[in-house]
């Protein structure tokens, strides 16, 4: 089957070409107008949706070869995620099935992010899915294909809204994430220990703490400091998400007796993390699934490729799709 998929759920426009389960197609339209607001205005979002929708599905369809007549099916996002975004996407996917009379898949947003591991890896099942991006740090146990069951979740911020918010703290542009990365690569992780919240508490996570502690932190030093260390104080903080991040899928893993684990979502790009990640398969002997970084962040070969899974399961959804800004 060919399908098109479409991502809207926040501010990347996106659209992808996926055909029996081969991407043919991956493009993604950025938004920068949030850059100066340090965090995305989801009206103006929306907005910026209307505005490239059209072209971006018209050029994945162009760079994968394939007419839009030869489509079989439309996966679209569904949520989570911005509702004024979502509406967008769902609107033109549900315009595009009756123009063409095929049917439509309303696709999960965090489940798409799991699938993503599908694209370049064989499926692997049972397995422990850690997933960490800007909304969500959940912890979740595949045992089938879409037959899944949540092990764990964020109290509080997520683990990339943690990266955005201290990146914010110390006066880094947006979104901070890759860049706190890219100055941890030559800080010393151990220049400062900032809080790991719940280290040893079960499967949920807390990154609220470690944002304060890094405020009151940088406040209490003397002009300068911050500037002058800030490759240290990058590596500090991400050693402290990352160190919890990894007990806990370690944990998740025992629990369940998974030999097979995958990150997913736009901080397993982190270097840190997928080190980290790497050690602990080795150390456990098991199997480690990790997307290409074209496929961690926002993007609808993720979309395309999980509607791909579904349409093979026979999981299809009819016009009353209709969007979810929260979903489980």
């Amino acid at each position: 089957m060919k399908i098109l998929g479409i991502e809207s759920s926040c501010d990347e426009t996106a659209a992808s070409v996926c055909s029996n389960g081969k991407i043919l197609s991956n493009v993604i339209a950025t938004q920068a107008i949030h850059e100066k607001y340090g965090g995305v205005v989801p009206e103006l979002a929306s907005r910026a949706h209307h505005k490239t929708i059209t072209q971006t599905v018209d050029q994945a369809l162009s760079e994968s070869g394939v007419l839009l007549k030869d489509i079989d099916a439309i996966a679209v996002a569904q949520g989570p995620g911005l509702m004024g975004s979502l509406l967008v996407g769902i609107s033109f996917a549900k315009g595009l099935a009756i123009s063409q009379k095929i049917p439509i898949i309303g696709v999960n947003h965090i489940e798409a992010h799991m699938y993503a591991n599908f694209i370049e890896h064989e499926e692997s099942y049972p397995a422990v899915s850690l997933i960490v991006s800007g909304g969500h740090t959940r912890l979740v146990h595949l045992k089938a294909a879409f037959n899944h069951r949540l092990l764990g979740k964020t109290r509080d911020d997520a683990a990339g809204e943690a990266f955005d918010k201290i990146g914010k703290i110390l006066k880094l542009p947006y979104p901070a994430g890759p860049i706190v990365d890219e100055l941890s690569k030559t800080g010393d992780p151990e220049f400062y220990s900032f809080p790991r919240s719940m280290m040893n508490q079960g499967l949920d996570f807390s990154f609220s703490g470690l944002k304060t502690s890094v405020l009151y932190y940088t406040r209490k030093q003397e002009e300068g400091y911050v500037e002058n260390h800030i490759n240290d104080i990058c590596a500090s903080v991400s050693a402290a998400i990352t160190d919890v991040l990894i007990v806990k899928l370690k944990r998740a893993v025992k629990k369940t007796g998974v030999k097979t684990v995958m990150l997913a979502g736009g901080v397993s790009a982190n270097s840190m993390l997928r080190e980290k990640a790497e050690y602990m398969a080795d150390e456990l002997e098991i199997r480690l699934l990790i997307p290409a970084f074209e496929y961690c962040t926002d993007n609808a070969a993720m979309i395309a490729i999980t509607g791909s899974l579904k349409a093979r399961e026979g999981l299809f959804d009819d016009l009353s799709l209709r969007p979810f800004a929260r979903m489980e």
